[in-house]
């Protein structure tokens, strides 16, 4: 007898559509208007490249969320990276620079982004799916 996998369909697609928005906006300003958003978030001065490639994985997975719209279970493990990355971020960068002194303005709009990535993705991840056989 097969055990039965709660899947919450309206926290995947929540966080689907949290995706396009954030992640798509702050991809198309970091790839459109660069130093539009490092003035908006009073940044330093970013490197291009790397601003860049950042830009180009937040726009990348907007848009694999328009197809998680469409097929929510399929599309799982795209949330799966956001919590990992994201995740990892926090512990292995933003944790020994806030031990080391105070976090900058747009490093603590980055973890409150981020967490609440975490949390949503945290509650809307089917893992007994994504980890099934």
């Amino acid at each position: 007898m097969a055990k039965e996998i709660r899947v919450r369909h309206g926290w995947l697609k929540f966080m689907y559509i949290y995706t396009i928005i954030g992640a798509g906006g702050a991809g198309l300003g970091m790839i459109l208007l660069p130093s539009r958003m490092i003035s908006l978030f009073r940044m330093p001065a970013q490197d291009p490249i790397m601003f860049g490639i950042s830009g180009s994985v937040f726009l990348a997975l907007a848009f694999l969320s328009i197809f998680g719209l469409r097929s929510p279970l399929k599309f799982a493990p795209l949330l799966l990276v956001e919590l990992f990355y994201k995740s990892i971020w926090l512990i292995g960068i933003i944790l020994p620079l806030w031990l080391a002194g105070p976090l900058p303005w747009y490093g603590i709009i980055f973890v409150i982004i981020f967490a609440s990535f975490i949390i949503g993705d945290s509650i809307a991840i089917p893992f007994a799916y994504v980890f099934s056989k």
